[in-house]
């Protein structure tokens, strides 16, 4: 199987965000859909944050004709809505989430968790109770891709679950700049470098939610993310045995150095190409 034929068909990544749209980008590929906010049984995104992360993920590019393609517009989309239309959430919302995905990875073959939310590192009591709960789904064996935030560039800016040593935290390439950054860099409380690596995340152009669908530009560290989860989702696509700890030492081999510090660029950028050489 050639590496540019890989779409990441067949492979389930949980995206815990503001919702999604049904984009055409998108087509039938939303296996499932749980507001964690109010219960709607209709899948929504009242902020479009979501759906922009699930297209830079997913898109297969159809309303733009491929200009606007997704990392792995193949793969399977599980949607948890846990952030409200200001892009702010519950701390128990998120954890009922988690607790979701864990219990039907079965169900949705979900091989990757996607997550955006985060919280301040400093509010000790929260940020312990959700890296608790994001290494407990990684403790099942799902990938665990993490933003590293948009605090930067001050060290110990990375956000929870960010932090946590097990998951793989991504920040911005083109937004480690010392002055104008805003990535979250390490190192955290516990003194462990973070993030574990970096890809784009200023200015991407991705889906937009609404009636219209159309495409939105955004930028940070949440659209970054996606585009790692992305990639996993070929690598297990092309080896589906792989195993989250695996995957995470195929991207250290992966990184290209980009010269910045650890904890400003983790090791460094992924070369997707080279990831999928294994």
């Amino acid at each position: 199987m050639k590496n540019d034929k890989l779409t990441g068909a067949g492979v389930g990544v949980a995206v815990l965000d503001t919702g999604i749209y049904p984009h055409i980008d998108f087509d039938s590929r939303i296996l499932a859909f749980y507001d964690f906010l109010s219960g709607r049984n209709v899948m929504y995104d009242d902020n479009g944050h979501g759906t922009h992360v699930a297209g830079v993920l997913a898109g297969s590019g159809a309303m733009s004709k491929g200009a606007y393609k997704g990392i792995a517009p193949g793969c399977n989309i599980i949607a948890a809505k846990v952030l409200d239309k200001r892009g702010n959430g519950r701390m128990r919302d998120v954890i009922n989430a988690l607790a979701w995905v864990r219990k039907n990875k079965e169900q949705f073959g979900i091989r990757i968790l996607n997550i955006s939310v985060g919280t301040v590192e400093k509010v000790s009591k929260n940020s312990t109770i959700l890296v608790k709960a994001v290494e407990e789904v990684w403790d099942e064996g799902i990938v665990v891709v993490t933003a590293a935030g948009n605090l930067g560039p001050e060290p110990g800016s990375v956000t929870a679950p960010g932090v946590s040593k097990k998951v793989i935290t991504v920040g911005s390439s083109d937004l480690l700049d010392q002055n104008m950054g805003i990535s979250g860099t390490g190192p955290t409380r516990e003194c462990v470098c973070k993030p574990d690596i970096v890809m784009p995340g200023a200015k991407v152009v991705s889906c937009a939610a609404g009636k219209r669908g159309g495409y939105v530009i955004k930028s940070g560290t949440s659209m970054s993310t996606p585009k790692v989860s992305g990639a996993i989702a070929l690598a297990l696509e092309k080896d589906p045995h792989l195993k989250n700890v695996e995957i995470k030492m195929l991207l250290k081999e992966a990184a290209i150095d980009l010269g910045y510090t650890r904890n400003q660029q983790g090791w460094g950028q992924l070369d997707i190409e080279k990831f999928l050489k294994f």
